[in-house]
């Protein structure tokens, strides 16, 4: 309504524009640390309004100490821990679950196993009493590790199929020495897994999973929670040997220049994966690694897409990032750093020869002030929206755990992270991505990409089947 339209009598009030007040500190937390009667550390973190409690429990059950033969077997073991314990079936462990309105997940990778729980603060004791019976007296019923077994076999001819995944396996085959658990897949292949039975299941479990190695992590809104008579009930009343966790191989790759094309016969696009080992969180250089990639392709306003995707249209996106393989205080761990996206078959070429471009400019003319800050704001401005679930939090410290790193590290990372300058962010992404040095997979019509890709020198060209 406007002042000409105001009834008669009546008189217009406008008032200025609200203005923005001064930003909140903001931290990421430091967990309080102690240890339970069984040995079990507990890493506790109070997040006043987080009413959705996460906790998260590292297993040290690496992959590296599958028998061998038996790659998977971490996986289907991850997997039978919510199908039953002691006290309830699968579906009545199901059931106790959902009435406490929990979820409870569990998953294997190179350092160990993770069990993730969410549960409201309420009801928060009687789920982690369910959490202590899957970690102290699991079933492993042999029906249900049979279907277990059977569903990761219906899982992989998919991942096969899957030009990422076929290309991430193919990746992980080159770069690591064949002897190498990481040059296999995570979760097994057809082979190795049919052969996983209950017995296995058992044993693996037996070797590996007890109170005196594991971690919890506890994220929340702790107030009114009886949280140390709770966890003395449940997951301290777990028992089990003492033994140290088996000690895990240096983490060893072959990066030589070279590229695998993973034929597929007809297919319209090819999976690009560029990738070699780096330096993992221990390395001082990690902030400006992790700086310097996010310049590189972290996001769509990167150098990689505003060339291959807004200055060519070869593609959807194109993104660089590191992954932490294994990270130990002793330099025997790594991380994976790769280039990742897909085009067109037709520019296949083309666009691999431009994205090396990008590499030799990036080491002959560096980065820019203006990309450094983007990537800074970014990656240190938005932390706290990151971080508003307390699963958030309680993922990140976990991850702290299984990498060996002090509690603190997160918050430091971002103070250093801001305090890192353009040069050095460029040494370390220069460094990362060589364009001499870096195993190159594209998954793809070999018949119409083998050519272009040889003659842009970029190293031996060699085709496998997609099968």
């Amino acid at each position: 309504m406007s002042g000409a339209d105001a009834p008669e009598g009546t008189t217009m009030e406008f008032h200025p524009q609200p203005a923005g007040g001064a930003p909140k500190p903001w931290a990421f937390p430091t967990p309080e640390r102690a240890t339970l009667a069984n040995g079990l550390t507990v890493l506790r973190c109070h997040r006043p309004g987080q009413e959705v409690v996460a906790v998260e429990v590292c297993l040290p059950a690496p992959l590296d100490a599958e028998p061998e033969g038996l790659d998977g077997v971490a996986t289907i073991m991850a997997r039978a821990l919510s199908e039953g314990t002691d006290k309830h079936d699968a579906e009545e462990f199901a059931a106790e679950l959902e009435r406490c309105g929990a979820t409870l997940d569990a998953h294997a990778d190179h350092p160990g196993v993770r069990v993730s729980l969410e549960v409201p603060a309420s009801r928060l004791p009687k789920a982690l009493g369910l959490l202590a019976d899957a970690l102290r007296a699991p079933a492993f019923p042999d029906s249900e590790i049979e279907r277990l077994v059977n569903n990761r076999l219906d899982e992989i001819p998919h991942e096969l199929a899957n030009p990422a995944r076929r290309a991430a396996k193919e990746l992980s085959r080159e770069l690591f020495p064949a002897g190498s658990r990481m040059s296999r897949p995570r979760q097994g292949t057809e082979e190795t897994v049919e052969r996983i039975d209950a017995a296995a299941v058992r044993a693996f479990y037996e070797a590996h999973v007890r109170p005196a190695t594991a971690t919890a992590v506890v994220v929340g809104d702790l107030d009114g929670v009886a949280l140390d008579a709770a966890l003395a009930d449940t997951l301290g009343a777990w028992t089990g040997s003492t033994a140290e966790p088996l000690p895990v191989p240096p983490v060893t790759a072959d990066d030589a220049g070279r590229v695998v094309i993973v034929d597929r016969p007809g297919a319209v696009q090819t999976q690009l994966l560029i990738g070699r080992v780096g330096s993992d969180r221990h390395d001082r250089v990690w902030p400006a690694q992790l700086l310097g990639v996010y310049c590189l392709g972290g996001t769509l306003t990167s150098r990689l897409d505003r060339v291959l995707r807004e200055e060519k249209g070869y593609t959807y996106g194109v993104r660089a990032f590191g992954q932490v393989l294994r990270s130990a205080p002793d330099g025997t761990g790594a991380a994976l750093l790769a280039i990742s996206g897909s085009v067109a078959t037709d520019v296949t070429g083309p666009a691999l020869q431009d994205l090396w471009q990008v590499l030799r400019t990036l080491a002959a003319e560096g980065l820019t002030d203006d990309e450094r800050d983007v990537a800074v704001r970014n990656l240190v401005g938005v932390a706290p929206l990151r971080y508003e679930t307390a699963a958030a939090v309680a993922g990140t410290l976990a991850d702290q755990v299984e990498q060996e790193l002090p509690d603190g590290f997160q918050g430091e990372l971002y103070a250093r992270l801001d305090g890192t300058g353009t040069v050095e962010a460029t040494a370390a992404a220069v460094r990362a991505f060589p364009a001499d040095r870096l195993v190159t997979v594209l998954v793809g019509d070999a018949a119409q990409i083998a050519d272009p890709v040889r003659e842009l020198g970029i190293g031996e060209v060699k085709v496998v089947s997609g099968s």
